[in-house]
């Protein structure tokens, strides 16, 4: 009988999962839950957006309330982002995704029962809350689910987001064509916590703790059940220090680290520092031209086609077809090129595309007219759209890992309230054509970035495994805050 390996801390576990050579059984089912929250993310986001005209109708809202609506759940991440990273870090990665669906679900109902904005607003407060948790807790989670050579999959979660915003807008169409009146965006809304609901429920009954935090905490024999349970490893935890014996090196180096909030100043130095310079450019980048140009697509849509709220919506859905394609594909492209070479190729399409809609639109043809923004959905969902998030999940040991994705999301964040609340306002002032060309910017900075700094998680090792990234102390009998150190 073949002895069974021994767990000794962090790389040990990470090391057992990155000898996986696929994601089936109960780890899929796990995978998949995970990603369930990001659907969920992105149906509660597209829900507003389908129904905005007719809520706006029904309440009679202001183009300042309509602003402040649409801002709130990003501008709320800003917020929640690094509080779930801290959570995450603190008490696990499971328990902060459960609590982040009971938020979500308190928001749709609330919002899609509210007789007033104020009500609205408190519905949407919620899902902000919601939002921002659950995406920095999910990318964190399914990088340490996934073995090292198949994490390009984790790119799959740009995919799910278009697939769940089309979602929603087939629902729109249905209530629609049933003649449901101003109150269609109460239903596009409302389902949001029907998704919530199921998926509370599914991922309580069968989420299991990351192996990896655990190891970060030192409890060696719980990473060792869970690695049975999530993979089917057979391992053993090896036996603690006797008292009183002096540590050898590697085992002080796996000594479990104390990790708060003060700690995250270690993302901006050493190694890290590129590595968060470029996520958070990556993030904000694509995050600010998605929200500016994809999240408005149906007012795109009636521009092009006309004003009519059906031709909208199904010219949406096509659009984001191209946003499930380029998603999919996101995964063979950061495999075959690397997260950082897919991420700049992307945004030069981008550019590209902002330019032409720019200089062509109202002036075209309705074909060129519509495939220059599907092209541009393509694009960014093939490259810097997938990559924002999974380039920050795949930077960081596993005892910062959850700081750093929620510091990147929350830079990301300020790009989703920044091209939530200016393309209205430009596009008011200078109008919709000039609009794109101002826009165009943003996807060149994010080109220039990428090309300027030189990180790719998926051709380097394991941050876990690498002695050159900084890392946290062990506590210690000496002073009572933790040292940052690089070794």
């Amino acid at each position: 009988m073949a002895q069974q390996p021994s767990v000794r801390g962090v790389k040990d576990v990470v090391a057992l999962i990155d000898r996986q050579g696929t994601i089936s059984g109960r780890s899929g089912v796990i995978w998949f839950l995970v990603f369930g929250g990001l659907f969920l993310d992105a149906y509660s986001n597209a829900a507003l957006g389908a129904g905005l005209a007719p809520m706006t109708k029904q309440m009679d809202l202001s183009s300042t309330q309509v602003s402040i609506l649409t801002a709130t759940a990003p501008a709320l991440a800003i917020l929640f982002n690094p509080i779930g990273g801290w959570l995450a870090t603190r008490i696990g990665r499971v328990p902060p995704l459960l609590l982040a669906k009971l938020f979500a679900l308190a928001g749709a109902v609330i919002a899609a029962t509210a007789d007033d904005f104020l009500v609205v607003w408190i519905g949407r407060v919620l899902v902000g809350v919601a939002y921002g948790v659950d995406f920095a807790v999910a990318m964190a989670l399914l990088a340490e689910y996934t073995p090292k050579s198949l994490r390009g999959r984790l790119n799959l979660w740009q995919g799910i987001w278009y697939i769940a915003t089309t979602g929603n807008l087939l629902l729109t169409l249905i209530c629609f064509k049933f003649d449901v009146g101003a109150d269609i965006w109460r239903w596009s809304v409302g389902s949001a916590g029907v998704i919530a609901l199921a998926l509370f429920l599914l991922q309580w009954a069968f989420l299991v703790e990351s192996p990896t935090w655990l190891a970060t905490k030192g409890r060696l024999e719980d990473a060792v059940r869970n690695l049975r349970r999530i993979y089917g490893i057979e391992a053993v935890a090896a036996a603690p220090t006797v008292a009183g014996a002096v540590p050898d090196k590697a085992d002080a180096e796996e000594a479990p680290p104390n990790v708060g909030m003060k700690q995250a100043g270690i993302l901006f130095r050493g190694s890290y520092l590129p590595r968060t310079l470029l996520s958070s450019a990556i993030s904000l980048g694509q995050s600010m031209q998605y929200f500016a140009v994809g999240w408005y697509l149906p007012v795109i849509s009636l521009a092009i086609f006309g004003n009519s709220f059906e031709k909208a919506t199904i010219g949406s859905m096509v659009f984001n077809a191209f946003g499930i394609v380029g998603g999919l594909l996101s995964a063979y492209f950061a495999r075959r090129l690397g997260l950082r070479i897919s991420s700049a190729i992307g945004f030069g399409g981008v550019f590209v595309m902002l330019l032409g809609m720019g200089l062509t639109f109202d002036r075209v043809p309705t074909w060129i007219a519509f495939i220059l923004p599907a092209l541009f959905i393509f694009c960014h969902s093939a490259g810097p759209g997938a990559n924002g998030k999974s380039i920050a999940a795949l930077s960081y040991r596993s005892e910062v890992r959850t700081l750093g994705t929620g510091v990147t999301g929350m830079i990301g964040s300020f790009g989703s309230v920044a091209g939530l609340y200016l393309f209205p306002q430009i596009k008011d002032g200078i109008g919709l054509d000039k609009t794109f060309m101002v826009l165009a910017v943003v996807p060149l900075l994010g080109l220039l970035t990428c090309l300027a700094i030189r990180w790719d998680p998926t051709r380097a090792v394991s941050p876990d495994e690498d002695p050159n990234v900084p890392t946290i102390a062990a506590p210690s009998a000496g002073p009572a805050n933790p040292a940052l150190v690089t070794r």
